[in-house]
């Protein structure tokens, strides 16, 4: 069973994650000029950006409700339940009308469907991530929870290959239908989604403890009192998530914008191998992190990611096609693929079976909150010619500082037993679990 459900829950997250990410390339690309069309194209393109955080905005709210449900209901229904609404929010997109049919309607419908995404994102993450977790076997942790994450870049990837020869069309077919095929898919893609998803079992730890001992009335009660500590660390750590944002929404606008001038379809061929790339360094760091521990692997991607990103926006800057593909890969394919394929079990680990979808809901979407609108900041910081680089360098390393924080300050849990996962340390089992083939 354990097996199967792991590379579940990486089809069914490429799936919906295509739908998410399809919105970062169109709002990099195609949004400014199709519902913000009427504003000078530095504007535009800004509140275009802003548009893409709204479903961030919107994380902390989803993750409130559905966790909360989450560790009632359990962690199948909630991922049934989202994977659908991200499936009929993205189809929406598709169907919205322009801003030159009915005016400023446009953006406030576009901004109401990416709510929506972002709820449902913010279910659906921690409920995978908990359920992949409690379906792991011992001394195997990271290695399984890195297939939420793989699941996620592989959506990234799939969105970025299905706009690429979108992105080529003629720009009048492309304003005029052609941006809107990607989003019309997502229909295909909810319905294969759900199929995998039907099929899954409920976790055997959360299934143990709801006959033992019943499910909790109130989980956030419980959450903030025992876990505050941890629901802070996850908050900061999730912040590492702005790498992500910035690289795959700001660097893509940057790059295409009359101040560096690089082609769309170049620059979507840098996401799609950064990301193919991505896919193997995930489970690689992840079981790297089940033999040495999950904070030295952290520390390297989000200490390393303050460094890379550096050096990637400044290949950007340079015009130079091979420096950008390069760094892009070693940044976002490499070194950002270490904190991101160990944060699924590193923050699970943080918390019991009881509270643990609430608190790596809550924790996390209210630091992927800031990571979202960390593209909005970055085109202020730019300045008014948006290509300040360097500032948005700093800015991204900046944000890199509080999930270094978090994971000093943690404790070391890849050898702790999955039963004294979230126990105070005084009264937890020290004895180490076993390495499983």
């Amino acid at each position: 069973m354990k097996r199967p459900a792991g590379q579940g829950h990486f089809r069914a997250r490429s799936l919906k994650y295509y739908d998410f990410f399809i919105y970062g390339s169109a709002a990099a690309l195609i949004f400014p000029e199709v519902f913000f069309d009427e504003s000078d194209p530095a504007t535009a393109t800004l509140l275009s950006l802003a548009t893409f955080g709204v479903a961030y905005a919107a994380r902390p709210v989803g993750a409130l409700v559905l966790g909360h449900f989450g560790d009632k209901l359990g962690r199948k229904k909630i991922m049934v339940f989202t994977l659908m609404l991200m499936g009929l929010s993205t189809f929406l997109i598709g169907c919205l009308p322009t801003r030159d049919q009915v005016g400023t309607l446009a953006p406030v419908l576009l901004v109401l469907c990416r709510v929506l995404q972002g709820i449902s994102a913010a279910g659906e993450q921690a409920s995978a991530n908990s359920m992949t977790l409690e379906h792991a076997p011992p001394g195997r942790r990271g290695f399984f929870t890195s297939f939420t994450l793989s699941g996620t870049q592989g959506g990234q990837l799939l969105a970025t290959l299905v706009f690429i020869p979108v992105a080529a069309m003629p720009e009048d077919q492309l304003l005029s239908w052609g941006w809107r095929v990607p989003f019309w898919l997502s229909v295909a893609v909810a319905v294969v989604g759900y199929v995998i998803r039907r099929k899954l079992d409920e976790t055997p730890a959360f299934a143990q403890q709801a006959a033992e001992q019943g499910v909790v009335k109130m989980p956030l009660v419980v959450l903030l009192r025992e876990h505050w500590a941890d629901v802070l660390r996850v908050i900061a750590g999730a912040l590492i998530a702005s790498v992500s944002t910035i690289f795959t929404v700001w660097a893509l606008a940057y790059a295409t914008s009359d101040a560096v001038g690089m082609s769309r379809t170049a620059m979507l061929w840098v996401g799609a191998l950064a990301n193919l790339v991505a896919l193997a360094a995930i489970p690689l760091w992840a079981t790297l992190s089940d033999r040495i521990g999950r904070r030295p692997v952290y520390l390297i991607g989000a200490a390393g990611s303050a460094v890379t990103m550096f050096l990637y926006l400044w290949a950007v800057s340079t015009g130079s096609y091979p420096l950008t593909f390069l760094l892009g890969v070693l940044c976002f394919g490499v070194v950002y693929s270490a904190a991101n394929g160990v944060w699924p079990a590193f923050y699970g680990e943080m918390f019991t079976t009881r509270v643990r979808l609430s608190g790596v809901a809550i924790g996390t979407q209210i630091g992927f909150a800031a990571a979202g609108f960390a593209v909005t900041f970055a085109a202020r910081i730019a300045g008014p010619g948006g290509d300040d680089w360097s500032a948005v360098a700093l800015f991204t390393a900046a944000l890199c500082v509080p999930p270094v924080i978090a994971a000093l300050t943690a404790r070391e849990t890849h050898r702790v037993p999955a039963e004294a996962l979230g126990v105070h340390p005084a009264r937890a089992t020290t004895e180490p679990e076993k390495v499983t083939a």
